[in-house]
């Protein structure tokens, strides 16, 4: 992995604790003694949500949903942290389960990093896996054969063969950025690495607005590259700020610029984090869209633990005096969620509460499972404990 070093020897992407209060350890201990328990009863399932607080199972519902690599990933991060050994059972389970997702056209997109990173990337750093190995490069093959080199982005959804997503490209993707950043370096072969900057060099050309927020989606006329118009999207309108958007922004662009050394992927990373910073509440929970009308009070703490990740590595890659401002953010962050957003009761599944999908959607905060594994990675970089995926 690229790394190096920044000033006063701080290191970039790696594990480092920060100076901060006995909360975040307290909190690591409190989620690795629910955890055993919720595992324990939830072992041959790979969760979405609750219903009633009971973990959901998308095994049979969808196995190619995006969000299937998450609990492979949080079983991982406790694996390296606890030792034990259903969490390795379990994780290695549900990246066998994923091959379905391999063999499946329709059911590969641009969401490949989130699937495999946290299950086969996780498994092959902390044993070298072969088959894990081969998971990766295969979905790293899949994901840089959505590139259009028209537009120089990297294809979002499918369409059913229709082409009427052809053209769509999404903030999600830089996150997804890593597995081909990976790829390049298993391989040596550049190709990867190549795709992923391109992509990186469009979202900073057409998605990245100067205030430091970002859209979520942009389309693109697929067969000339011509820019045609952006989409709100999962956020509250055409124009506006939608959080967990933002969140992928500051945490894709910083991992761009840890895996290239380019620093206007860093400076992107920081602009979107001033402008999410300043834009919180004084409640600390984080709306679902910055721009959504006042008196609405939906909240998504996934876009809260996902940019907290993101500010924590912007505050490594930094001078002491100038990080201290992204990691107090972060920090800040993931305690409020800790204390405020949390539900600590074993006999429910979920840790996080009141998280969002989409402003327009029918339900709004419940429970995802992505905002429970960056909020476990959150602690887990604050106390030292993170495998570094990414």
């Amino acid at each position: 992995m690229s790394g190096g070093t920044g000033k006063k020897g701080k290191k970039k992407g790696t594990v480092m604790m920060i100076k901060h209060g006995e909360w975040a350890f307290e909190t690591a201990e409190k989620i690795k003694e629910k955890m055993k328990t919720v595992a324990g009863r939830n072992r041959h399932k790979i969760p979405y949500t609750t219903e009633n607080g009971v973990y959901d199972d998308w095994t049979e519902k969808n196995i190619c949903w995006w969000t299937n690599g998450f609990w492979g990933g949080m079983m991982w991060q406790l694996y390296r942290t606890a030792g034990y050994e259903l969490y390795k059972e379990i994780a290695v389970e549900t990246e066998e389960k994923l091959d379905r997702n391999l063999l499946d056209h329709a059911g590969m997109d641009h969401d490949s990093g989130f699937k495999w990173l946290p299950t086969s990337g996780a498994r092959y750093l902390l044993e070298k896996n072969p088959e894990s190995y081969n998971r990766m490069l295969l979905a790293a093959d899949n994901l840089a054969g959505r590139f259009n080199p028209e537009g120089n982005f990297i294809k979002a959804w499918n369409d059913g063969g229709t082409g009427e997503k052809a053209g769509w490209a999404i903030i999600d993707c830089m996150m997804n950025l890593p597995l081909l950043y990976k790829a390049s370096e298993f391989t040596r072969d550049p190709r990867y690495k190549i795709i992923a900057m391109k992509h990186a060099d469009t979202v900073l050309k057409h998605f990245a607005r100067e205030d430091g927020s970002v859209k979520h989606i942009v389309e693109f006329n697929p067969a000339t590259g011509e820019y045609m118009r952006s989409y709100g999207g999962q956020g509250y309108k055409r124009g506006s700020a939608w959080t967990r958007g933002q969140a992928w922004a500051i945490y894709g662009f910083f991992l761009s610029f840890l895996h290239t050394g380019e620093k206007k992927y860093l400076e992107q990373s920081i602009k979107t984090a001033d402008y999410f910073i300043d834009h919180i509440p004084r409640s600390g929970g984080i709306p679902v869209d910055f721009m959504q009308p006042e008196t609405c009070s939906w909240e998504d703490s996934t876009a809260a633990v996902i940019a907290a990740c993101g500010l924590i590595e912007i505050g490594k890659a930094l001078s002491e005096e100038r990080g201290k401002k992204y990691e107090e953010a972060a920090e800040k962050l993931l305690r409020f969620i800790a204390e405020n957003r949390c539900n600590w009761d074993s006999s429910i599944d979920n840790l996080v509460e009141r998280c969002t999908a989409a402003y327009h959607d029918e339900e709004h905060e419940f429970s995802i499972i992505y905002g429970d594994y960056f909020f476990i990675e959150g602690i887990w970089k604050l106390t030292g404990q993170e495998l570094f995926i990414w």
